[in-house]
């Protein structure tokens, strides 16, 4: 696993917990600008790992048939990060949760296929973790 892919990860993971704990913990003054931030970044970061498998689309043998299936895939977690910008706090929360959890799969899946590198889902694994403890955090805080 690229060493400079882990620092990565691990420092995208920062503006997830911060924001998680200062919704929980700043009261409503700040814990509404916080929740806001919480789920505008989760969104972001949801259709970043969408584009990850446009990248890898693009990249692998047009020839095989997988690339429209997998053009497809790599918009939906997009869509799915604008529909959680759009819905309530708690819901988008829990629109952005299931969003992740479901990119792991794809993600998990897609390494199986030999479409990404055997060390994605390593990374990946432990980050929707963290991610997701966010997000379900914040939504019962």
């Amino acid at each position: 696993m690229p060493e400079t892919a882990i620092w990565l990860g691990v420092l995208g993971l920062l503006p997830f917990g911060g924001t998680a704990l200062a919704a929980a913990f700043l009261g409503n003054q700040y814990g509404v600008g916080a929740m806001t931030a919480l789920v505008a970044y989760g969104a972001v970061i949801l259709s970043f790992l969408g584009g990850i498998h446009w990248g890898l689309a693009i990249a692998s043998d047009p020839g095989n048939g997988t690339l429209p299936r997998r053009l497809v895939v790599s918009v939906v977690p997009s869509l799915v990060a604008w529909a959680g910008l759009l819905l309530p706090f708690r819901v988008g929360l829990l629109v952005l949760a299931v969003g992740f959890a479901a990119m792991l799969y794809v993600d998990t899946r897609a390494t199986s296929a030999g479409e990404a590198p055997p060390w994605y889902p390593r990374l990946r694994g432990p980050l929707s973790a963290v991610v997701l403890a966010a997000l379900i955090f914040s939504y019962f805080a």
